[in-house]
């Protein structure tokens, strides 16, 4: 549902270029805005963050690390699991 309420514009920025946007808005942020300026660089900085950190969890999910099984054999799992012990 959320996804619905997105612009699609945003649903297409990748990492990179988001948090790129997000250091420019800190720095007006910090720099001589009027307020209601600051308030539309604030939430658009929050929907920014968010994106971000969806990215960020997306990306967390497909890392996966090398883990030694009982016997010697390899496997994979998730980062962030423990280790299946046989």
């Amino acid at each position: 549902m959320a996804k619905e309420s997105r612009a699609k514009g945003e649903e297409e920025v990748q990492f990179e270029a988001a948090l790129e946007r997000l250091e420019e808005i800190v720095a007006r942020l910090e720099g001589q805005a009027t307020l209601e300026e600051s308030m539309a660089l604030f939430e658009e900085g929050m929907r920014l963050s968010a994106r971000c950190r969806e990215l960020l969890e997306q990306a967390e999910g497909k890392i996966e690390k090398l883990v030694e099984k009982s016997g010697g054999a390899l496997g994979r799992e998730p980062v962030g699991q423990p280790a299946e012990e046989e």
